[in-house]
């Protein structure tokens, strides 16, 4: 668990200036990979319907599975202008 906290703040420190910068670190630059060994979607394979609903969801913790308490972490310091960049940004 410390591990992944620590990994989570990591991840959340690069993505200041760039909110998809912290989705690059484990779902590939294109959202094409599946995070942590597969445990995750592929997010450029989900519409951005289904992108910002998994975002909001993660915030507010009515969303997720085995990781949501990490994605919780990176979601919870986007702003809706965020999510909606990054919904566009990757999906379909």
């Amino acid at each position: 668990m410390k591990k992944a906290l620590v990994f989570s703040l990591f991840i959340a420190s690069l993505a200041y200036a760039n909110p998809y910068g912290k989705c690059i670190v484990c779902h590939g630059e294109n959202g094409d990979k599946s995070a942590l060994n597969g445990k995750s979607l592929i997010i450029n394979e989900m519409s951005k319907a289904d992108i910002k609903s998994a975002l909001i969801g993660y915030k507010n913790g009515t969303y997720g599975g085995a990781l949501k308490a990490m994605m919780k972490v990176q979601s919870m310091p986007l702003s809706n202008e965020d999510i909606e960049f990054i919904a566009n940004k990757i999906g379909k």
